[in-house]
């Protein structure tokens, strides 16, 4: 069928790159690139004997659009699968645009120096997209992303109008360390120490850090504390789907963890502000990473399960309906298939869907778009096909 380019060989792209493998029929080449080559190498010496899909590895520095350029110009894939950082989302969207090749990530844009996660700077490249003739799908992981297609489908056959949506992630998986982070501990303490917001009547509504706090018994899992925070989908879900009056993101934690947070935020570890020590500058969140456990190494000993979905409400022929759509995933179960816990795995999986629509021409649409822009139907097909099942619950208990 075609050709991936995959930048990135961290957690998420481990998996992507495990399901386009496993997916040979569409993915008859895949190209691993990273600033660390020996880690794509690394990856490639363990999947090429298990597919028919041709791996190739190469080195490239995401930060520079004419590194990425040539790169792509030398191995002329149908899509570029960004699962570099979110602060790379723009350049490696410029080198698509130089090469026209179709684009797909999994987290929006967010600039270094501030925890801002909005769709504006990746919308402004909307009509240089649609005169190339190319696509960007943006946000194909779990939140963004399934959420969003979960809304979608939610849309088309269920609902004539939704007015509320409650996103829930939650995580009831154990990893047995006093303090760890299950992604990209920078992004995911940024994240989490930001002011939470949700959308009501069009518009934000900002809130402290953690202030908002339900208790949910979730399918799988069980009772959890959960906190509402800002997420990127909220934005363009708000603009996308018909008759939104609110939209809000709860994530469950562990009082343990929030208790290390708090105690780190306190002495200042957290901050994304440069501070001088010994002569040299050092951001206190970057060092704080660099002690942590690596989130890729918990996935041996990480046990439980996740449950994320969307709660939705809204009306069909004039009557009052509520609806859930959600999906259970086994961290053990995950770690046996592709070598990863259930974060990377919910979020990998999507990634490959998401660039197999495009790379097939099952969503077609020259622009840049978020993923419940598109047919939901055919992506919803391939989550119970490529590991990610969904449920359906027709009476919900409600979030108030």
């Amino acid at each position: 069928m075609g050709k991936c380019m995959i930048i990135g060989c961290g957690g998420v792209a481990s998996v992507a790159i495990h399901k386009c493998c496993q997916n040979s029929e569409v993915f008859e080449g895949i190209m691993i690139a990273s600033r660390t080559k020996s880690k794509c190498d690394a990856l490639k010496e363990k999947l090429q004997p298990t597919t028919k899909t041709v791996i190739e590895t190469a080195q490239v520095n995401a930060d520079n659009v004419d590194e990425l350029v040539a790169l792509i110009n030398s191995y002329k894939p149908d899509v570029v699968l960004n699962l570099a950082l979110p602060y790379q989302d723009l350049t490696i969207m410029d080198a698509c645009l130089a090469t026209k090749t179709h684009y797909v990530d999994t987290a929006n844009y967010e600039p270094l120096d501030t925890a801002k996660f909005e769709y504006k700077w990746q919308w402004a490249y909307r009509e240089r997209f649609e005169k190339a003739g190319i696509t960007a799908l943006l946000g194909s992981g779990f939140d963004p992303g399934v959420t969003g297609v979960f809304s979608a489908y939610a849309m088309k056959h269920q609902f004539d109008e939704i007015n509320y949506i409650d996103i829930l992630d939650c995580n009831g998986g154990d990893h047995g360390y006093p303090f760890a982070t299950n992604f990209n501990p920078e992004i995911n303490i940024r994240e989490v120490s930001a002011k939470g917001s949700y959308i009501e009547d069009g518009k934000w509504v900002e809130t402290e850090p953690m202030e908002i706090k339900r208790v949910y018994n979730f399918k799988g899992v069980g009772e959890k504390d959960m906190y509402l925070l800002h997420h990127e989908e909220l934005e363009s879900l708000a603009l996308n789907i018909k008759g939104i009056k609110r939209i809000r993101f709860f994530m469950t934690f562990g009082q343990s963890y929030l208790t290390h947070l708090k105690c780190l935020e306190n002495v200042g570890m957290t901050s994304i502000e440069p501070i001088m020590y010994e002569g040299r500058e050092i951001v206190p969140l970057q060092f704080l990473k660099a002690v942590l456990p690596d989130p890729a190494s918990l996935g041996p000993r990480t046990v439980g399960k996740t449950n994320i979905g969307c709660i939705f409400r809204g009306k069909k022929d004039g009557k009052d309906k509520n609806y859930y759509l959600y999906n259970i995933c086994d961290h053990q179960e995950c770690y046996k298939e592709v070598g990863s816990q259930a974060i990377s795995y919910t979020t990998g999986v999507p990634a490959m869907i998401g660039a197999m629509m495009i790379m097939t021409g099952t969503w077609k649409k020259a622009g840049v778009y978020n993923i419940e822009e598109f047919d939901p139907d055919p992506f919803m097909e391939a989550l119970n096909k490529w590991g990610l099942p969904w449920e359906e619950d027709f009476n919900p208990v409600l979030v108030d």
